[in-house]
């Protein structure tokens, strides 16, 4: 299968471009490349690349593919949150007019990088793919949107399909340490202290981002009428926990660390448990390998492996917000996060 994967040099970008090549898809990429100053480890799939930015995205980058897997984006609610006009440009428009580009060029299947950040402020109850949207940033708002857009663009020659992914976790080339489970292993490798930032008492589903790929993948072969317009929830339903079990995970492996509370820790708006029966049940390539005590046992050994220092992913060699903010600073970005 011919397949573009825009984002492809992002955290779950980097990642997946070797499993699609692996399985014998003929791959292409578009790709900003805002963070190609910050490979943590390894190195990046060699495909054949545009370096451009998806609201730039011609008609002629889309012809000629099977499917798209459009993960390019502001990753992540401090992004979504530096300046909510440029997300809902990004993020919103961008998408849906690469996704009409799509359709007009006879590409069948489209895979949108959804989020269960859609659901938002919800609670304790376990969420289906039925469960009302209520996102509480930006970034949910812009996920929630496009959805909304590609459900009206679905057709009998178009398919998209919404993978809403649990918040990831993992080792990636292009590493973020702005996710929960990689920042509080960080934290405790390089000082000591599973430091919470917040009172721990939210729940989050999580996922690896392998097992994230393994979602757009089996997606991505699937008979169409398993996923035609159909929203999933990415991650397994063993896999819910409140902050504060991570961190205590996090202090089981990490030797000689403890827990330990900012001083102004409080609740987080963003509370939800989500059910990933669905994916489970009628998506039978997805077959997730993790764990979240895997996961944190696989960051510790590449931070010792790599030498990870407090500096680095608390600031902007390796922080998603605080590396856009040095590039703009730097000249390199203008305000409207082009490349100058």
């Amino acid at each position: 299968m011919r397949v573009l994967v825009t984002g492809a040099k992002g955290y779950i970008g980097s990642v997946l471009i070797p499993m699609l090549l692996k399985r014998g898809h003929e791959v292409a990429a578009l790709d900003t490349d805002y963070f190609s100053r910050c490979t943590f480890t390894g190195s990046l799939g060699e495909v054949p690349t545009l370096n451009m930015d998806v609201r730039d995205a011609p008609a002629s980058c889309v012809e000629g593919f099977d499917a798209i897997i459009h993960l390019a984006g502001l990753s992540n609610d401090p992004l979504g949150d530096y300046n909510p006009n440029l997300t809902g440009e990004i993020n919103f428009q961008a998408s849906v007019r690469l996704a009409q580009l799509a359709r007009d060029a006879g590409v069948r299947r489209f895979l949108f990088a959804s989020s269960c950040s859609n659901y938002g402020a919800s609670g304790d109850q376990f969420l289906t793919e039925q469960a009302p949207f209520n996102p509480v940033t930006p970034y949910g708002e812009s996920k929630v949107r496009v959805e909304q857009a590609l459900h009206k663009l679905a057709d009998d020659r178009f398919s998209p399909v919404y993978l809403r992914a649990s918040t990831a976790y993992g080792l990636s080339p292009r590493i973020r340490f702005d996710l929960v489970v990689n920042n509080l292993t960080a934290w405790a490798f390089t000082t000591g202290r599973v430091y919470l930032k917040s009172d721990g008492t939210p729940w989050r589903p999580l996922v690896h981002v392998e097992d994230i790929c393994h979602a757009y993948i089996a997606a991505l072969q699937a008979p169409r009428d398993a996923v035609h317009n159909q929203a999933f929830n990415v991650g397994i339903t063993t896999e819910n926990y409140q902050i504060r079990e991570l961190a205590e995970i996090v202090e089981d492996i990490v030797p000689g660390c403890k827990v330990d509370f900012a001083s102004d820790a409080g609740p987080d708006r963003r509370c939800y448990r989500v059910d990933c029966n669905k994916i489970a049940r009628e998506l039978h390539g997805f077959k997730p390998q993790w764990t979240v005590r895997r996961g944190v046992e696989q960051l510790y050994q590449a931070y010792q492996a790599v030498g990870l220092k407090l500096e680095e992913f608390e600031g902007p060699k390796f922080m998603r917000i605080a590396h856009i903010k040095k590039l703009i600073n730097d000249g390199l970005l203008d305000a409207n996060l082009r490349w100058r």
